[in-house]
């Protein structure tokens, strides 16, 4: 496992879920806390605070690289918009281009799809876009660019069983190409363990 991988993994453990849903995710052998205490560390009962906290650190870890100053500005613009804050949340992170990318399975994970985007692989409306952060619109097509298809983690992702693409987006797997068709609903998105959007508006709200 290589160095970064074992740090996105520890991120699973110290939250205490197997926060992607994969099959190979360390939290799958060692269900605790990482640390010489991480054991005893499953057995502390949470305050309403470190409830909320642990609500956002792992909506906020799910997203991948997303840093706190992104993520804080992403509610900031959720509660600024008409409308149930905690769905607004949800609806701006599925639109980031990063995290359509990774729906449809154009890559293996969503710090895949972050550098897959930074790295001009990704275009949108026939145009290269190299922002992680941009948001897609209702009617965007978003695909990988020609040159690209043949790439090792590409490939991966088309062959991987472990996901399947969600409804409010419409892809043809055979030419890495798709269409996002609308922002989805918390309870629409294909979420391996249970969000709480809600205790992260109460986080930021206190």
């Amino acid at each position: 496992m290589t160095k970064r991988n074992a740090a996105k993994y520890k991120i699973s453990r110290r939250l205490g879920v197997n926060l992607w849903g994969r099959q190979k995710d360390a939290f799958e052998k060692k269900n605790y806390r990482p640390g010489q205490h991480g054991p005893a560390g499953n057995r502390r009962t949470a305050s309403d605070f470190g409830t909320q906290l642990s609500a956002k650190q792992q909506l906020k870890g799910y997203y991948g690289n997303i840093s706190e100053r992104q993520f804080h500005k992403t509610y900031v613009e959720a509660i600024r918009r008409k409308g149930d804050s905690s769905e607004n949340l949800i609806g701006l992170l599925e639109r980031r281009l990063d995290t359509v990318v990774y729906r449809m399975n154009f890559v293996p994970t969503v710090f895949a799809a972050r550098q897959f985007v930074n790295h001009k692989h990704v275009k949108v409306n026939g145009k290269t876009v190299n922002i992680p952060s941009y948001l897609v619109k209702e009617g965007d097509i978003i695909e990988v660019k020609e040159k690209s298809k043949q790439m090792p983690l590409v490939i991966e992702a088309s062959q991987s069983p472990e996901r399947n693409v969600p409804e409010y987006l419409e892809v043809n797997a055979k030419e890495l190409k798709g269409k996002y068709i609308r922002v989805p609903k918390l309870a629409e998105v294909p979420y391996p363990v249970k969000m709480e959007p809600n205790m992260v508006i109460e986080f930021y709200s206190r």
